[in-house]
């Protein structure tokens, strides 16, 4: 009998696996960080884009911010106490860092994980900064109750531009950063690929309009507590770090958009005292 092999298919026997691949443990000199990880692995637990974890990052900044509204309120109206400033900034602080996330996932989306809300963001002298802050506003508050540190007995104007420059400052910040969409980011990038540059609206009026905004939303919470010393402090050490942050940012922004970037530069300004 003649078999015709030119239309027998030939199946090869199926490939065994091995033994790393039925027991990834089982070859030690191969890591587990390098086998293949499930799509969708950053949404679990512990990953960058956590679900667990900015359902939880969420839930405190609002719980804080209803906690503190209410605190604010009530030593406002049923005391003479000046102790209304510290949930004042607490809750200006929970409002920040949720419009952080909020912005972020509104406009850059793929940028949206639990290190959107910044809440260890330059840990731990932020939360130095704001601890300092509130100690010294509860300290003065506590022994010097009537105190008028404030020059020329000002105080009640400078706290309304304390409450001014706040405001302004988170409008200000949350506007630049849903115009900038995608090409903002809290990391300063060395690739710009996809980015645009942003000359119009509020960038047509401030450079770096969201330094800009904090720079003067820290220096409004001050004013607000009443802190002559961490004034000082704040506005010191925020110069100092965007100061060096704009310097390096700018390098990668004339590296990428030529000449059209130290046109722009030239046009608009950054109108953070003494930073060009």
């Amino acid at each position: 009998m003649v078999i015709d092999t030119s239309k027998t298919k030939l199946h090869p026997p199926p490939p065994q696996a091995s033994a790393a691949e039925k027991d990834p443990g089982a070859n030690p000199t191969l890591p587990l960080s390098a086998l293949p990880r499930p799509p969708g692995l950053e949404y679990h637990p512990g990953g960058k884009k956590s679900l667990e974890g900015i359902a939880v990052r969420a839930f405190c900044p609002g719980n804080v911010l209803s906690f503190c509204l209410s605190l604010f309120v009530a030593i406002l109206t049923l005391t003479s106490s000046a102790l209304w400033r510290i949930p004042f900034f607490v809750g200006a602080l929970a409002l920040f860092h949720f419009l952080e996330f909020w912005t972020t996932a509104r406009r850059n989306t793929k940028e949206a994980g639990v290190k959107a809300f910044l809440l260890t963001a330059n840990w731990p002298h932020y939360a130095i900064a704001h601890s300092a802050a509130m100690l010294e506003c509860l300290v003065t508050n506590l022994l010097w109750p009537r105190r008028a540190w404030a020059p020329l007995y000002t105080g009640p104007v400078l706290l309304l531009l304390g409450v001014i420059l706040t405001f302004m400052g988170q409008f200000i910040r949350t506007a630049a950063m849903l115009q900038a969409g995608s090409s903002f980011n809290h990391i300063v990038q060395t690739c710009l690929d996809g980015h645009e540059l942003v000359t119009t609206g509020i960038y047509s009026v401030i450079r770096h309009p969201a330094y800009f905004a904090f720079f003067w939303w820290g220096l409004g919470t001050q004013l607000v507590l009443g802190n002559p010393v961490c004034f000082v402090g704040y506005a010191a050490v925020l110069w100092r770090f965007f100061s060096i942050r704009i310097r390096e940012e700018e390098l990668w922004l004339v590296n990428k958009y030529k000449e059209d970037y130290p046109e722009y530069r030239k046009r608009v300004p950054t109108r953070i005292p003494f930073i060009g």
